[in-house]
């Protein structure tokens, strides 16, 4: 009796095993080949100061000076391991990024500290890249506020001003002092990696669900989703225009703040792959 039980449990084995077998990946009606994407998240290496987040002038340094000048070349050569065929930056159209990508290539802008300059133009040059895809732009709000009575835009955004008790906001606050000590301690592509990990861009999107995003009545969820969620999936959107194609490999290079929304759009699209920034060694 023994022996029939376990056969019958051995074949219904076999049957439930080949029922799952047959069950096809959701990945596997999407292409198979896409177009590889590294996202490059950085601080501002010229410190403009226009992010919500001031660093400290005993926290800056400069990118163009010993050893940081030597540092960001390593950072570089690091980076063009992706081997990029485009590339993206965080700038707008009227900044004529291909144009200062001409002048670069003559000799211009090497004096210049913008991270733009540093490294999207320093790897366009160094691998022959030619043109330059400028993808930021306003976010919904800034359209709406010239079409739509203000006062509404003044009551809901009322309070909406980082100055909140939020524990968790603090804590937030704890981790960019941190990373503003950092920098100096240690080799800037150490730090690179440390705020492109997996586990930080994670946190960092969860920054934006912390604080003010919690004011009444969902008012910080409908701030969000017309101006910095908004912004970044508009910036999405002129990525896809690119028309890159799955032979294609298309490095961003953007302030840390965006990599977080950018990651969770590229990581779910059909036709991007992301790729990890600490991966680039094994290529």
């Amino acid at each position: 009796m023994a022996k029939i039980t376990l056969f019958v449990i051995l074949i219904y084995s076999q049957i439930l095993f080949s029922q799952i077998e047959r069950l096809k990946k959701p990945s596997l009606f999407f292409p198979q080949e896409k177009t590889q994407v590294l996202v490059v998240g950085s601080f501002h290496f010229d410190y403009p100061n226009l992010d919500e987040y001031k660093t400290a002038d005993s926290n800056k340094i400069d990118v163009l000076i010993e050893p940081k000048k030597t540092e960001i070349t390593e950072l570089v050569e690091y980076i063009k391991k992706f081997k990029p065929t485009k590339i993206a930056i965080e700038a707008y159209p009227n900044w004529n990024a291909t144009n200062k990508l001409r002048e670069y290539n003559k000799g211009g802008l090497r004096n210049e500290r913008s991270e733009i300059i540093q490294l999207a133009i320093r790897i366009a040059s160094e691998t022959k890249i030619d043109t330059l895809y400028s993808i930021d732009c306003e976010s919904l709000i800034d359209d709406l506020v010239n079409s739509v009575d203000s006062n509404y835009f003044k009551k809901l955004f009322q309070d909406f001003d980082s100055k909140n008790e939020d524990k968790l906001s603090q804590m937030y606050l704890d981790l960019h002092k941190y990373e503003d000590e950092l920098i100096k301690k240690i080799n800037l592509l150490d730090y690179f990696k440390y705020i492109n990990s997996e586990e930080y861009h994670k946190l960092g999107y969860g920054l934006y669900t912390v604080g003010d995003f919690k004011l009444s009545d969902s008012r910080g969820a409908d701030i969000l989703s017309i101006w910095w969620y908004n912004r970044n999936l508009r910036i999405f959107r002129k990525l896809q225009e690119i028309n890159a194609s799955e032979k294609d490999k298309l490095l961003i290079i953007f302030g840390n703040g965006h990599a977080s929304v950018l990651r969770q759009l590229i990581e779910s699209s059909p036709e991007f792959e992301f790729v990890e920034f600490n991966s680039l060694n094994n290529r």
